[in-house]
């Protein structure tokens, strides 16, 4: 077959083994600027952007990327060379593929070499809302403080050089700084990471830096921006080298980085939009006034069920998700986890069938054509553990309720961060914390419950003698047996119990 570069040049060229844009991407205007052009945000936000702007009636909601680290130079010459398109694959569950060319992102910036023209996008009268995609990291939260972390050196950087910023609070405040100066109106800050009140968790974030930086700045933003919470969901795996030449050879088509994710997709808005928003609600999004609900069941479930098989599984050796959900011990210890510790913590759902959904995870987990890598899934540990699993861990040691499986989870996670699996070979591990981690769990090797110290992980965690007892005979135990046996071990006693 022969192939194309995708760009618009080439793009009509495409109309047979792929969906294109059916609009005029020229005559777009530029009312969203987008932070963190990886993998999620082109499998959802700008996904559901692209079908929108089908309708006429939308056209003033094209997408600015921001390629804001010095790592994300790679996907700013990707999108530029490509014109802002790339190719979505969604991997059917009968194994079938469903390609679809992506045109919503319209613009795209590499901050770090002009923040100048990064902030002056981010202050124009046509961008009505900022979008984010920075990872749970990305907020900048100390967990056991619970308070924005100044010591981060590019904060300090920041403080120090307002002009040329390094983090997101950085540009975000001289943005708004400049629009309050130039007399235009305020726009919405809307976050589309996992994290619970990820509105919320924004405002915070951004106001306690605003109030060293620009302290008159803050009764400005408090009175013409605003920070709706979202519920996102996509499982976007990391797009590897067989997914571009498979693309190329069944399509013709030549992207350099195109997005592979399944098909289920949700988004979950509050309708808190200062300056106007796109009609999302009509490509699938759901706007509702409270998302606290949906978000706790999503992150409390999904997100920590992809970590629980993540851990577990990489300690065994495995090197996919879904090589994890096929075992069925640890099938059913997450089965386990979710129905006895985390359920009792979700309290009243309305309208949502919990056992379908938790039913349709494990499918979701278990789709062998989406080989979601599990260092993918295990990267950043440190930042995905206290918004996933310990809110579960602290209510239910309010309640006293069952942490059995949580304290084996984070047990695993001590002896991951080693840097060994079971059969001692290297994990790739990646993480801001990598250095701490590893030494703790090297003392952890002799003493367990000294990897609970990690106080801007655990919080008080290690003060609770019943989750450190709990979690010290987890930790001997998979020394001991390795996790297949303790999991083992784990469901038969549960089975024992019924």
């Amino acid at each position: 077959m022969t192939s194309y570069k995708l760009n618009n040049k080439n793009l009509s060229k495409f109309s047979d083994e792929a969906l294109i844009p059916q609009y005029d991407r020229s005559t777009l205007k530029t009312g969203i600027v987008h932070v963190g052009i990886g993998g999620f945000h082109r499998s959802h936000e700008a996904y559901y952007t692209d079908q929108l702007l089908h309708d006429p009636a939308n056209s003033d909601w094209g997408i600015c990327g921001i390629a804001l680290l010095d790592f994300d130079t790679k996907i700013y010459n990707t999108l530029k060379e490509q014109d802002g398109l790339y190719t979505l694959i969604v991997k059917e569950l009968d194994g079938t593929l469903t390609k679809k060319i992506i045109g919503s992102i319209v613009e795209y910036l590499y901050a770090p070499e002009n923040p100048t023209q990064v902030i002056e996008k981010m202050a124009s009268n046509d961008v009505k809302i900022i979008t984010l995609t920075i990872t749970e990291g990305g907020y900048n939260y100390n967990e056991a403080t619970g308070s924005f972390d100044f010591t981060n050196p590019l904060v300090q950087q920041d403080l120090e050089h307002p002009q040329a910023p390094k983090t997101i609070f950085g540009y975000l405040t001289q943005a708004l700084k400049l629009r309050k100066e130039r007399g235009l109106p305020g726009c919405t800050i809307q976050s589309c990471d996992n994290i619970q009140g990820n509105g919320h968790m924004t405002e915070k974030m951004l106001l306690s830096f605003v109030h060293m930086a620009e302290p008159d700045l803050v009764p400005w933003i408090k009175s013409n921006v605003s920070f709706p919470n979202a519920m996102v969901d996509r499982i976007t795996p990391a797009t590897s080298e067989k997914d571009i030449a498979l693309l190329k050879a069944t399509s013709g088509i030549e992207d350099a980085w195109p997005v592979v994710c399944e098909p289920f997709k949700q988004w979950v808005i509050e309708d808190d939009f200062i300056s106007g928003r796109p009609a999302w609600e009509n490509v699938g999004a759901q706007f509702v006034e409270d998302v606290v609900p949906y978000e706790k069941m999503k992150l409390s479930l999904l997100n920590a069920g992809h970590s629980v098989l993540g851990i577990l599984g990489a300690l065994i050796g495995y090197e996919t998700i879904d090589e994890s959900v096929q075992n069925n011990a640890i099938q059913t210890f997450l089965h386990s986890y979710m129905d006895e510790e985390v359920t009792p913590t979700l309290g009243d759902l309305e309208g949502v069938d919990l056992k379908k959904y938790k039913q349709s995870l494990l499918q979701r987990f278990g789709n062998i054509y989406i080989k979601d890598q599990i260092d993918r899934i295990c990267s950043e540990s440190s930042a995905k553990i206290p918004i996933f699993i310990l809110p579960t861990v602290n209510a239910q040691l309010e309640n006293d309720g069952p942490v059995d499986h949580a304290a084996f989870v984070i047990a695993a996670w001590a002896i991951y961060s080693a840097g060994l699996d079971e059969q001692g070979n290297p994990l790739n591990i990646k993480d801001a914390l990598e250095t701490l981690l590893k030494e703790k769990a090297l003392v952890a090797k002799n003493s367990p419950a000294s990897f609970l110290e990690i106080e801007s992980v655990f919080g008080k965690l290690n003060q609770s003698k019943r989750f450190v007892d709990t979690y010290t005979a987890a930790y001997q135990n998979i020394l001991k047996y390795g996790v297949e046996e303790c999991v083992t071990q784990m469901n038969n006693k549960a089975l024992n119990n019924i």
